[in-house]
Formats: structure tokens, C-alpha cells, sequence
């Protein structure tokens, strides 16, 4: 199957349709394109069927991103990255997807945001703004154009270590190891992990999976949004046992299953299910060593 290549660049787009010609054997052609620039996406929508025909699949992983305090941001500044990753990706979705009706034609599409499209970010606003706009706008034409044939799913990576992202927001790597420590699974990402998933969801293996949001990033959201997943860094047995006497008798913390009794369920570490949970008082604690 031949594969379109889409960049604004031609000699990088050269050098990349070339690489993954001679790895994979597949015929890629090369074909320039600004995605800001609705004429220039429509100039290569046209190339794209003159040399391959109409796509089944359709990736959109246009980005751009910095650090800054968002009281530095100039216009422009957020206007470029709002262009970019929220205007091209409805430019090329449009466009690619208006064809595809008119031909009676199936595709399955994908976008690649971010875990912060989700929560938002300080200090990366016009990202985390576009990038969240870019997932309802595929969650909308989940349920609009499903009809046609079309199916729209998003792919959320945490940190994945790459030369262009670490370059740009960790030039000093220094926020590498501050990341690895709040991923469970200890480690980054790589982007074969990502491809191996997003050949899954524009697979037919995955023809019914339309509208789906999956997030990819060894545990790291769901890491940070707990609130007490910090305690894993500093609990041992006596040290739980202090934090328990401490809210207990001097926070007045009264465990809600148990109110009014100052009781709680504390884990003691046995592998017998029925003797994990012990019910015990304020005083016993105290006694504990």
C-alpha cells in the first residue's frame, strides 16, 4: 500500500520517504504541505489522489510546542500553535473527509495528543487549549460521520523520548529524571510503542473502535491525580502507624466507616484475605510499636 508523507519541508520529507522505503519496502511519496494554510492543504489533498488515490488511513500529528509563563505569550505566539494543531488538523480532516463522502468511501482517522489534553498545563496553554480542541473535534465526527463509514480515534502519550520533543522542552535534560520518578512503570516511552497502537486502531483488527480516547503513559496520569500515591515513597509499617496516630488523635480524623469510635481499616501486610484488614482504635494504635 503506498504511503503519503506530509511535511512542510521537502528535503526532510526526501530523506524520510527514502528511509522508510528502503525499511519497509512500500512505495512513499513525498508531497509538501502547510497544514495552516487551507489552499496549500487542498493542493495536496489533490497530489495525494493523483498518485495514491484516496487514503484509508489518515494521521494527524502536526505539533508545536514551548515552555513559557503565560503572561509572556504574545498573540502570535498563541495563534501559531492554535494554526498549527487545531486549525491543520481540521483543515486536512475536512478536506480528506468531504472527499471521502462524496466517494462513498470509508477511513479510519487518528490523532496524537497529549495526557494534558485532558487536564490542562500550566506554562504550555496554547498546546493543551489546540490539543483539546483536536479531541472534540474527532469525538464529533465519531458520532457525525460514523455513518459514512468513518471512524475517529485519539492516542494520549505521556513522555516519550524523542529528539525533537526532549530537545525543545528539556534542552538541559534535567526534567528526564523528575518525569522516570512519577511514572510507575519507570521508565519513558518509546515511539514503537506508539506506532504498535496506532497500527492497531487504523487496523480492521480494531474496525469497531470509533470515538475512543487511549492513554498510553506507564501510569504517570493516574500517578499524579491520586492523592495519596506519594505515600508509596515513605510508608513503612511503623511509619503508617505514626501517620495514623497523628490524624487520629490530634487531627480528630475520624475514619467515615467507623464514625464517631475514631476506628480505622489498617492494612497489616499478611497475604490472608480475610486478616488484611484490622479493625482497631486510636489507643491501640498508640500502644503499637
Amino acid at each position: 500500500m503506498p504511503i503519503t508523507y506530509l511535511h512542510r519541508q521537502l528535503d526532510v520529507l526526501k530523506q524520510t520517504a527514502k528511509e522508510i522505503s528502503n525499511q519497509t519496502g512500500n512505495e512513499v511519496y513525498a508531497v509538501q504541505c502547510d497544514v495552516r494554510d487551507p489552499s496549500s492543504v487542498k493542493a495536496c489533498v489533490d497530489e495525494l489522489i493523483n498518485v495514491a488515490g484516496l487514503p484509508d488511513v489518515v494521521i494527524n500529528n502536526a505539533a508545536g510546542n514551548f515552555i513559557s509563563p503565560s503572561e509572556k505569550l504574545s498573540a502570535n505566539a498563541l495563534k501559531t500553535i492554535t494554526d498549527i494543531v487545531l486549525n491543520g488538523t481540521a483543515y486536512v480532516t475536512l478536506e480528506v473527509g468531504k472527499r471521502l463522502i462524496k466517494a462513498e468511501k470509508g477511513a479510519a482517522f487518528l490523532v496524537i495528543t497529549t495526557t494534558y489534553a485532558k487536564s490542562g498545563s500550566g506554562y504550555v496553554i496554547p498546546s493543551a487549549s489546540a490539543k483539546a480542541g483536536v479531541e472534540a473535534l474527532c469525538k464529533s465526527l465519531a458520532a457525525e460521520w460514523g455513518r459514512y463509514g468513518m471512524r475517529f480515534n485519539i492516542i494520549q502519550p505521556g513522555p516519550i523520548k524523542t529528539k525533537g520533543a526532549l530537545s525543545r522542552l528539556d534542552p538541559m535534560g534535567t526534567f528526564e529524571k523528575s518525569l522516570i520518578s512519577r511514572i510507575p512503570t519507570g521508565r519513558l516511552g518509546t515511539p514503537g510503542e506508539i506506532a504498535n497502537l496506532a497500527a492497531y486502531l487504523c487496523s480492521d483488527y480494531a474496525s469497531w473502535v470509533s470515538g475512543a480516547v487511549i492513554r498510553m503513559d506507564g501510569g504517570e496520569y493516574i500517578s499524579i491525580a491520586g492523592q495519596l500515591n506519594y505515600l508509596q515513597k515513605v510508608m513503612t509499617q511503623f511509619e503508617m502507624t505514626t501517620l495514623i496516630v497523628y490524624c487520629f488523635l490530634f487531627l480528630n480524623v475520624v475514619c467515615p466507616f467507623c464514625a464517631g469510635h475514631k476506628r480505622a481499616v489498617v492494612y497489616d501486610g499478611s497475604d490472608d484475605q480475610e486478616d488484611q484488614g484490622i479493625l482497631i482504635s486510636a489507643t491501640d494504635i498508640w500502644m503499637t510499636e
